[in-house]
């Protein structure tokens, strides 16, 4: 009997994130913890289908895992596997040493901005950068402070690079 599979997928689709994943894990037999509707819709409806239909043959899935023995599949480390660094020396663990952006000035620079007929005055500093009483960790979040909505902190205070007039 032939099945029609538009209706299923239409099905899936009107399903919320959280019946999906239970749905996941019914056809799957396991949970997941993603929250992408479309990955979501369309795994299942594979799945639905292999099941109804018949999986892969014994001579494909030989196939597959001569291929998966010879490859390298894995580009990332699985969470949690990422080792901590080993002490130097001297005992003390490495830190990392972030390099700064050229845009920003050196720490007690103080930057003036006119916006709305107001002056605003933010003050950089070592870690941070101090507007308003509050430390912010960077000039975006000044930015979004200020206006309300999200902006480049570097154009909003018009720290366009070198050269380049605004």
């Amino acid at each position: 009997m032939d099945h029609d599979w538009t209706k299923e997928l239409a099905a899936l689709t009107r399903l919320r994130v959280s019946e999906l994943r239970s749905k996941y894990a019914e056809v799957f037999g396991e949970p997941t913890r993603t929250g992408n509707k479309t990955w979501l819709v369309r795994r299942i409806a594979w799945r639905m289908q292999a099941l109804a239909e018949g999986d892969l043959s014994e001579r494909a899935r030989r196939r597959a895992e001569e291929l998966a023995q010879d490859a390298d599949l894995r580009l990332t480390a699985p969470r949690g596997a990422i080792p901590t660094p080993p002490a130097t020396p001297n005992g003390c663990k490495p830190t990392l040493k972030l390099r700064s952006d050229a845009r920003v000035p050196p720490p007690g620079t103080v930057l003036t901005r006119s916006y709305k007929g107001r002056t605003l005055r933010v003050q950089v500093l070592a870690h941070g950068l101090l507007y308003a009483g509050q430390t912010y960790p960077s000039l975006s979040a000044v930015a979004k402070a200020v206006t309300g909505s999200h902006c480049n902190g570097y154009l909003f205070f018009r720290l366009t690079g070198k050269g380049v007039a605004s």
